[in-house]
């Protein structure tokens, strides 16, 4: 009988993408800290994993313009975020939140890691017999 990865691995590698796609857009947020008219970006993590899952109805490009890939990440629209206190310069990251999404983002990143961990130790106990 044959292993069906997706079954027993759930959601967990699609978490994994997705984390390392957004840790990618926060430092890039970060990086742009003192660039005048940088508007920090961010995804719906929540959003884009519920799309990811095969069960749902996702939307497909039937049209070369329907989406700008510059504004999409794996499905998901890239949106601004809105600034607690706007610079004068037009820059919207404000450093301290995006190090505390980022720090969230590699914690839950660990999580999702140390699941899939969890799953292939069950599965190498379930080979083994033990």
């Amino acid at each position: 009988m044959a292993i069906n990865f997706n079954n027993a691995l759930g959601v967990h590698p699609q978490a994994l993408t997705l984390r390392e796609k957004r840790s990618e857009v926060l430092a890039s947020n970060l990086a742009n800290a003192d660039t005048p008219g940088y508007k920090a970006r961010d995804l719906d993590f929540q959003a884009v994993l519920k799309k990811s899952m095969p069960a749902s109805n996702n939307m497909e490009q039937t049209q070369q313009g329907h989406f700008s890939p510059n504004d999409r990440l794996l499905g998901a629209t890239m949106m601004f975020r809105n600034p607690q206190q706007a610079s004068l310069d037009g820059n919207t990251v404000e450093s301290h939140i995006e190090q505390a999404k980022y720090a969230e983002n590699a914690v839950q990143y660990q999580a999702s890691l140390q699941f899939i961990n969890g799953r292939f130790s069950g599965l190498m106990s379930a080979i083994r017999g033990e």
